[in-house]
């Protein structure tokens, strides 16, 4: 569909409410829908049931067969084209109830009473094996959290976020995933008319630090007893029956939190804004706005058309994880101990081991990345010297770590300076020292560099075709990004860097 369709569309409706969505019952909606709500089971204070709003036109853009597959949903049946209601809003699924979750969160460091503005929770699907994954629709109109918004979203972001989020879960980090993408029919304002969609997203649990800061915010002892109990139930029922539970709680989600950003920062990925609102208590990447991946190597590099002053610069992502999960650790304070001193030194004692686990996370990752298996007390520097070439001379920082990987002894790198040559002879040394053979330390690097990453210019290229009614180039995208390691097969052209230009990339929130 053009962009003109989508701009040129009317709202045709009888009285202001417009549109109700309706539930379809389980034959005719197919499918496969297993929902349950135990979100729901909480205090009434963190959430609030609300309705979607319904949309003119809905169509199915695209919708990930492999995922539904994995939910245990019907990816046949819910393909066509009549699931597109379903998708947009218009429709509810056999068993949802739909509802917007309330949390708070620190935007650029300041304490902010937020909520779903423009999410809504259609409930939980059990999947064959069990697990429980949230099922919510972004996009799909105002609640009462949204502010003044209009609760919809762009076809553009939301695109982003299924590209993104996919080719994460390809690279094999935490994320959260996204099953669909459905046009509205229905223009938005960021601030010129763009074609509106709903994305629906798939998560572990949409808990975020910001759900306890909330819970801490006001007050309520009960609320966050309930909520360190449930949080534990759903993603740490290893620690059931823990002396302190919000203790562990704590230091379980540091752990998570520390492996978590580690593997951001081995594959050059920058989130863009990591307010303690978009960090889930699960471990999974969540919420992807402006985010992008590095080309040339710069711990400095910043994307986000708002993040002036750096905070959430690639460099300092380790860094703002830790002051998100110190925030963690003072909503949890009057639950961690009845005695307020003796709170404090549990979460300092919490968050002192931090840096220790982000730092074991990291090394043990760029000793896959150099095909490493043993361990040496020089392995740091090793890694940190080859980082310190690669931005003294704004060397690609994919290409440069699949370049060591296919074991032509750096293939096109090598010989390029002194320096080079003096950390590759270093290098080279070092994978002596080690009883694996040189094919076992070749697959190793395959295995831990990506050959393929969404390269931001072939991203934009595929929303600005996308836009226009043309998917096929997102499609070839996503097919390139669903095998990141495959470094026989990957297509050169899929592998290249932006041409250069004289204007630094710039990515946007799209609310």
């Amino acid at each position: 569909m053009a962009q003109n369709d989508f701009l040129e569309g009317k709202r045709e409706r009888g009285d202001e409410d417009g549109f109700k969505p309706v539930p379809v019952s389980a034959h005719s909606a197919g499918g496969g829908w297993h929902l349950e709500h135990s979100y729901a089971g909480l205090p009434a204070a963190f959430w609030t049931e609300v309705t979607p709003s319904a949309v003119q036109a809905p169509q199915l853009a695209l919708f990930n067969h492999r995922l539904a597959r994995e939910l245990g949903l019907d990816a046949d049946a819910l393909a066509g084209a009549e699931s597109a209601a379903i998708f947009a809003g218009n429709q509810l699924p056999p068993g949802a109830k739909p509802l917007a979750q309330a949390y708070s969160g620190h935007q650029y460091g300041h304490f902010t009473t937020l909520g779903d503005g423009r999410a809504i929770l259609l409930g939980e699907q059990i999947t064959p094996t069990g697990a429980r994954c949230d099922i919510q629709l972004k996009g799909a109109g105002p609640t009462p959290f949204s502010r003044r918004g209009d609760g919809r979203a762009a076809l553009g972001p939301m695109l982003r976020e299924y590209i993104i989020s996919e080719a994460m879960a390809a690279l094999g980090i935490p994320t959260t995933r996204s099953l669909a993408v459905a046009t509205t029919g229905e223009p938005v304002w960021r601030p010129e008319a763009r074609p509106g969609a709903v994305l629906t997203r798939v998560a572990a649990s949409h808990l975020r630090v910001g759900t306890f800061a909330g819970a801490a915010a006001r007050g309520n002892l009960g609320e966050l007893h309930a909520l360190v109990d449930y949080t534990i139930g759903r993603h740490y029922p290893q620690l059931l029956g823990a002396p302190n539970p919000a203790l562990a709680l704590l230091e379980a989600v540091l752990e998570r939190q520390a492996a978590l950003v580690s593997r951001w920062m081995l594959v050059g990925f920058v989130h863009g804004v990591l307010n303690t609102d978009n960090v889930a208590l699960s471990g999974e990447t969540i919420d992807y706005g402006p985010c992008a991946f590095i080309d040339a190597y710069d711990p400095a590099t910043v994307f986000s058309s708002i993040d002036r002053h750096g905070r959430y610069a690639f460099g300092n992502q380790p860094k703002i994880t830790h002051w998100n999960v110190t925030r963690l650790a003072e909503a949890l304070l009057t639950v961690l101990h009845e005695d307020a001193d003796t709170a404090v030194e549990l979460a300092q004692e919490a968050l002192g081991r931090f840096e220790v686990q982000y730092q074991a996370h990291w090394l043990a990752g760029m000793r896959g990345k150099l095909g490493l298996f043993n361990a040496e007390a020089e392995d740091t520097a090793l890694a940190k010297d080859l980082l310190t070439w690669m931005h003294t001379t704004k060397a690609d920082f994919t290409n440069t770590f699949a370049a060591l990987s296919d074991g032509t002894e750096a293939n096109g790198i090598s010989g390029a300076d002194t320096q080079l040559t003096d950390w590759l002879g270093r290098w080279r040394q070092r994978l002596t020292r080690q009883e694996q053979t040189e094919v076992e330390s070749i697959r190793l690097r395959q295995a831990s560099n990506p050959a393929v990453i969404a390269r931001n210019h072939r991203v934009e290229a595929a929303l600005a075709a996308a836009e226009q009614g043309d998917f096929s180039v997102l499609e070839q995208l996503l097919a390139d990004l669903a095998s990141p390691f495959d470094h026989t097969r990957a297509d050169p052209q899929a592998r290249e860097p932006a041409p250069p230009s004289g204007e630094a990339y710039r990515t946007f929130c799209g609310t």
